[in-house]
């Protein structure tokens, strides 16, 4: 939690929020993007348009979505993903 938190702060980063757009905007991190993996087709485009080359941070509610959206970067060509454990819930 704490390695996630300062890697994430300050520098400008690929922040993704990968929950529903009502609970993203029921709160989430400061600088995230909201794209739903549930999505599907959204959710490709979307992570088409993010820098391959650049670290990517999920974080979803519990951690159980973001750690389906990290298995389908990796598919797509993304490498270095880093996952929040226990999700927002543990964040706020």
């Amino acid at each position: 939690m704490e390695a996630y938190a300062n890697a994430i702060s300050g520098k400008k980063v690929q922040l993704v929020d990968v929950r529903t757009s009502g609970e993203f905007h029921g709160g989430h991190i400061k600088k995230a993007v909201n794209i739903d993996v549930m999505d599907a087709m959204n959710f490709q485009k979307a992570f088409e348009k993010l820098d391959k080359d650049k670290p990517v941070y999920l974080y979803c509610r519990s951690g159980a979505r973001s750690r389906k959206a990290a298995k389908r970067l990796v598919g797509m060509g993304f490498s270095e993903i880093y996952d929040l454990k226990g999700g927002y819930m543990r964040w706020s």
